[in-house]
């Protein structure tokens, strides 16, 4: 069995729900306090042992290479400074290899992973998607990877949602349980409210075998007349077994603004030098919220 050693993460994506602020800024590089989104994705695919990992960008997106790439001007100042501790955080970014493709047209998830077939070839891969960060003890995507090991099949990664949140997720059609293990009957993508067949819903993370692009290359239209990566999931469901895992950790929505805004909270107080003040900060908030109501 192949070792699964590259990573897609699709960054082509317009950005929409936080516009005005992605007209010129990539969504991917809004900061979680001081660090951008698609740096915590990167980080989670090298902690479980990716060894190549291909960005799909888009038009407007330079702003992702140029953070990966070395700021030699700014390394030489803080090292001058002797700001060494904001040095390392600076190079962390530089020393992960990255490649780039840029979609060219927005047709969606399915076809940004198409258009990064010629990297992948003929072996496993994974896919991280942005809008999703995950803490965990062992990284979401290494819980991934020993699944596949274990069952040599594609593994895509879920979590409970609420019944009424369904709608804006692809959802599983669970067969089997062993485990947080899942043998999948089919794959929904956004299926209408009611309709879900399990509230168990894809979250961001996936395993893919090679011989989904065969369903990928057919470049068929979907939910939103886009090609979607679910169908294409499904589609490879009927000739080998896709399986989903409920992976452990906390799962972070950043893809819209008040999960964005909540998770940047949730950061802030894990942070020891904000903690404090942020609580003192937001106690007066409440109080002047409460004066203003009342």
């Amino acid at each position: 069995m192949k070792q699964v050693r590259k990573a897609i993460i699709p960054a082509a994506g317009l950005g929409t729900r936080f516009l005005p602020a992605t007209k010129a800024m990539p969504k991917e590089m809004l900061p979680i306090i001081d660090k951008p989104t698609i740096q915590y994705i990167v980080e989670e695919a090298v902690e479980a042992g990716i060894e190549d990992i291909i960005i799909v960008t888009g038009k407007g997106k330079r702003a992702i290479e140029d953070h990966f790439d070395h700021a030699f001007e700014l390394e030489n100042n803080l090292a001058e400074k002797g700001k060494l501790k904001l040095l390392e955080a600076v190079q962390r970014s530089s020393k992960v290899d990255i490649h780039y493709i840029r979609q060219k047209e927005p047709k969606g998830l399915g076809h940004a992973v198409w258009c990064a077939r010629r990297f992948i070839g003929d072996e496993p891969f994974a896919v991280l998607l942005g809008d999703d960060i995950v803490q965990a003890e062992v990284p979401c995507l290494k819980q991934l990877i020993h699944q596949y090991e274990s069952t040599g099949g594609s593994i895509i990664g879920v979590q409970p949602v609420a019944d009424s949140e369904t709608q804006r997720y692809g959802i599983i059609d669970p067969i089997a349980k062993e485990g947080r293990l899942y043998q999948v009957r089919t794959f929904v993508e956004k299926p209408p409210a009611g309709q879900a067949p399990s509230n168990l819903a894809i979250m961001g993370r996936y395993i893919l075998n090679p011989e989904i692009f065969r369903f990928l290359d057919l470049q068929e239209e979907g939910a939103g007349g886009e090609i979607q990566l679910t169908d294409a999931i499904r589609r490879l469901n009927e000739i080998q077994n896709v399986y989903a895992y409920h992976f452990q950790g906390v799962r972070y929505d950043v893809g819209e603004k008040l999960g964005f805004i909540l998770t940047t909270l949730d950061f802030a107080m894990q942070n020891s030098e904000l903690r404090t003040q942020l609580l003192e900060e937001m106690e007066k908030m409440v109080r002047k919220q409460s004066q203003a109501i009342g």
